[in-house]
């Protein structure tokens, strides 16, 4: 079965790459519906038997599309012997940003302090800079914007509609003995404990007593926090037709299903920056809108969620765990998270010359290592490269936002603004489709003297 599986994949791969090389900005549209469903099909090749480094060589694609499209490029660049787009600030921002991220993966761990395996320092080096080539792509490479917002909106619209059969039509116990479990315990060493059976824990809301669940929306990203994103870049994004309207409604019954506030929050201020950029005031009321319907579907969402239940070991372990540190919530509060927030902001304080690459974030937690910081892209950038390297960071984006609002590229200047404003409680960076399609889109749209055939 193993070898069946990596000679297909072999095949499909060749495929795409070769068309890739003919067209770089096919990469773009396999990102979008590929990445979309990633972890949904890398779950079940785990569940059919493939497991090891063959599933990780599977996992890989992503990275191989990308390699491929960065290298046509730069190799018609070298031919024509020029950039194909007139360099901009944030372009010298996220090539200074990249060389603080490579410095920091040579510097020795325990000349700053870090315990990161070498493992761990090469998946935070493929995290922190897929979105710069992804940024690079989008200088080069300009999708057609049109069929790029019908695609997005129809793929988070899919997602959605998966992600509701899913939450009310199969049961939690299946989740947890279909081999999910064994994917992201063993496969990607995510071991999230007993509390929910070694699933993570925000696959349910805990309504704070010990008799029901939430289940919240995951779908094919077997996450709440990545299809919410999804879901709010999709709307942001969306074609202004009647025509839309269907597919829009459906991606927003996916956001508000998947209880993440966060998410409410950053489509607001999406919609806010929208309405300073194209001057029109239904942005505003849509913002507003958004607030209060998601208030009061976080309100009511344990009356209407798909409900679900702990099993009798779980509840052990949560009596227990309560007994030893007092009373747990499995979705955590507002104010856990402006904790974590706060405390990474004093850790990068505390040590300004950073702790190395590996040392925050899902990476230290996947490979054993003490977290310094996590939940902020920022503070776990800044744990990783520096103050210098946080402010790097932001400067880089904030240039890219500003060239957007100049450029009145306002869908584009909207979604970025929701994900760094998102990227302030949670990793969105790290999400494999944020990285690799909100950054080629958001460089897409800075002005250019020159445009690539391609």
């Amino acid at each position: 079965m193993t070898a069946l599986a990596l000679a297909v994949y072999a095949v499909l791969l060749a495929i795409a790459a070769v068309a890739v090389w003919r067209r770089p900005v096919v990469a773009l549209y396999v990102f979008i519906v590929a990445l979309a469903l990633h972890n949904a099909a890398m779950d079940a090749l785990y569940a059919a038997g493939i497991h090891g480094h063959a599933l990780t060589a599977i996992q890989a694609w992503k990275d191989v599309l990308l390699l491929v499209a960065v290298a046509r490029v730069a190799f018609d660049a070298a031919r024509a012997r020029r950039l194909p787009f007139r360099p901009l600030l944030p372009d010298a921002l996220a090539l200074a940003f990249a060389a603080v991220v490579l410095l920091y993966a040579l510097i020795p761990q325990d000349a700053l302090g870090g315990h990161a395996t070498d493992k761990a320092v090469a998946y935070a080096l493929r995290h922190d800079l897929a979105g710069v080539a992804a940024y690079f792509l989008g200088r080069a490479v300009v999708p057609r914007m049109r069929d790029v917002r019908w695609l997005v909106l129809a793929v988070a619209a899919s997602v959605a509609v998966w992600g509701l059969i899913d939450a009310y039509a199969i049961h939690l116990d299946w989740w947890r003995h279909n081999g999910t479990v064994g994917y992201f315990r063993n496969q990607l060493r995510f071991d999230y404990g007993p509390g929910l059976s070694h699933l993570p824990e925000n696959f349910v809301y805990n309504n704070g007593n010990e008799q029901e669940l939430t289940r919240r929306l995951i779908s094919t990203f077997l996450s709440p926090l990545g299809t919410a994103y999804l879901c709010v870049v999709a709307i942001l994004l969306a074609p202004r037709t009647r025509l839309a309207l269907p597919l829009v409604a459906l991606a927003a019954a996916g956001l508000l299903w998947t209880h993440t506030r966060a998410a409410l929050l950053g489509l607001a201020v999406g919609l806010v920056v929208l309405a300073a950029v194209c001057r029109r005031a239904w942005p505003l009321a849509a913002a507003a809108a958004t607030l209060a319907i998601g208030l009061a579907v976080l309100a009511v969402f344990p009356d209407i969620g798909p409900r679900a239940h702990f099993t009798p070991g779980e509840l052990a372990y949560q009596r227990a765990q309560a007994h030893k540190n007092g009373p747990t919530r499995l979705e955590p509060s507002a104010e856990s998270h402006l904790s974590e927030l706060r405390d990474g902001i004093t850790t990068v304080v505390d040590h300004p010359q950073g702790y190395g690459l590996g040392n925050a974030g899902e990476v230290a937690f996947r490979e054993d290592i003490p977290i310094k910081a996590g939940e902020s892209n920022y503070t776990e950038l800044g744990v990783e490269t520096g103050l210098l390297g946080a402010l790097l960071f932001i400067a880089w984006n904030l240039a890219l936002l500003a060239g957007l609002v100049r450029a009145r590229r306002g869908a584009l200047a909207a979604m970025l603004a929701a994900v760094l404003v998102i990227a302030i409680q949670t990793d969105a960076y790290g999400i494999p489709w944020i990285a690799y399609c909100v950054w080629w889109l958001a460089a897409s749209g800075l002005a250019n003297e020159h445009r690539s055939p391609r």
